[in-house]
């Protein structure tokens, strides 16, 4: 028969080691939190990073510093938080970095699945299925009736290969028959201008890129990506609306540690985005950055994470497609 002193022994046995460590999580964060951002001040990530810091600074009672790390389409920052040994080193990235990347470069130095721990779901945003202003139609429909009708005539443009922007057309093309023909650019700006110029019938677009070339009538926007209508794009309606399913598809945001980070670490840092993605001024800095506000719990993210992944690695597989 096991005694009361017997009982109380054993667990404290089991608690003992877990001490030092719960301690050392009550006290985080001790010192500053840096957010390895990677990609340039200005951009829609670093927006996103900038809209949260006043507000984290004040939930985690430290300065949070944005660390602005740029390449390779954001894999430089993200290999450093995965490879961080300090609980103290967290990191903005995008959902190629945590989806696709090893998938279209075998060569990323990061297993997107392995070497991170989930954080939070920043932020959303859909694509915009732009046209050029030639296009025929004027609804969702006719316009993709035409942009069908092209057929490998037609070209589509993306800032680079293995980009969402390039997976989500592939993708589209499988649902919908067009056959328009890849162009690579540098970036969205390039696309932006071989659409004007005729160079290219067609591309997806961030929001804030797409929308002003269209509100001038210099394009034209078919649909958006999204599984509903955007907050970003209100008048846009969506593929799906147009009768095109499979085929939803969004640019995100999101906070991740290294896989090291403790999970009372992890709870503390969630709680305290979802805390200040409450808040109202968040939330109108956030979609003036280009994103639709979200602040989900790690497992959130998580799900995220597999859902992409699973559903653009047929694509991946099936078109052959690679990094630049």
């Amino acid at each position: 028969m096991i005694t009361k002193r017997q009982l109380l022994a054993s667990a404290a046995a089991v608690l003992l080691p877990l001490a030092p460590a719960m301690a050392q999580t009550t006290a985080w964060p001790t010192k500053p939190v840096r957010l390895v951002v990677g990609f340039p001040a200005g951009s829609s990530p670093d927006l996103m990073a900038r809209a949260l810091s006043e507000g984290l600074s004040k939930a985690l009672g430290q300065p949070v510093v944005i660390d602005n790390k740029p390449g390779a389409s954001g894999n430089i920052a993200a290999d450093q938080v995965a490879k961080a040994t300090d609980e103290h080193t967290l990191g903005i990235v995008i959902n190629g970095n945590l989806t696709v990347a090893r998938l279209i470069n075998p060569t990323t130095p990061f297993d997107p699945a392995r070497d991170f721990a989930p954080i939070s779901l920043l932020g959303t945003a859909p694509l915009v299925l732009t046209a050029a202003a030639s296009a025929s139609g004027g609804t969702p429909a006719e316009l993709l009736a035409w942009a069908k009708g092209l057929g490998d005539k037609g070209n589509y443009g993306t800032p680079g290969n293995g980009t969402v922007a390039h997976l989500g057309m592939e993708l589209l093309k499988s649902k919908t028959g067009i056959a328009a023909v890849h162009v690579p650019f540098p970036g969205n700006p390039q696309v932006v201008t071989a659409l004007l110029g005729g160079q290219v019938q067609l591309s997806l677009l961030p929001p804030g890129i797409a929308m002003p070339q269209v509100k001038s009538g210099k394009l034209k926007a078919v649909a958006v990506t999204s599984p509903t209508v955007s907050a970003l794009v209100p008048d846009v309606p969506t593929l799906r609306e147009a009768g095109v399913h499979g085929t939803d598809l969004e640019v995100w945001t999101a906070l991740v540690g290294p896989a090291s980070l403790p999970r009372p670490v992890v709870a503390r840092m969630a709680a305290a985005v979802a805390e200040v993605m409450k808040q109202p001024e968040t939330q109108a800095r956030v979609l003036s950055a280009g994103w639709q506000a979200v602040g989900s719990a790690p497992e959130g993210l998580a799900q995220r994470m597999k859902a992409d992944t699973a559903q653009l690695s047929d694509i991946i597989t099936s078109r052959n497609i690679k990094a630049d």
